[in-house]
C-alpha cells in the first residue's frame, strides 16, 4: 500500500467489503417496515420536509454506510487496471 495516499483512502482499503455489505443490509436500510427509514429521509429531503435535527441525524445515522460502500466502490473503480 503506497505511502503517498491520503488517509481516507488507506482507511476505506482497510473496510471489508462484507462488513459494508452487512452495515448496508441492516443499519442501512432498518427499519424495513413500512419503508427503509434512509428512503423516508431521502423522500423528506426531496420534498423540503427534513428540517428536524433528529430527521438530519437519522439520514446521516442510516446513509452512512452507503455512503462508505460508494466511496469504496469508485477507489476500486478508479484503481482498476485499464484493460
Amino acid at each position: 500500500m503506497p505511502s503517498d495516499r491520503n488517509p481516507a483512502t488507506r482507511w476505506l482499503d482497510g473496510v471489508p467489503w462484507a462488513g459494508v455489505v452487512i452495515a448496508c443490509a441492516t443499519l442501512g436500510l432498518a427499519p424495513f417496515v413500512p419503508v427503509p427509514h434512509v428512503l423516508e429521509k431521502l423522500q423528506m429531503l426531496a420534498r423540503g420536509e427534513l428540517v428536524r435535527p433528529i430527521d438530519w441525524f437519522d439520514l446521516v445515522l442510516h446513509g452512512s454506510p452507503w455512503a462508505v460502500g460508494l466511496a469504496k466502490a469508485a477507489g476500486a473503480r478508479r484503481r482498476r487496471p485499464a484493460a
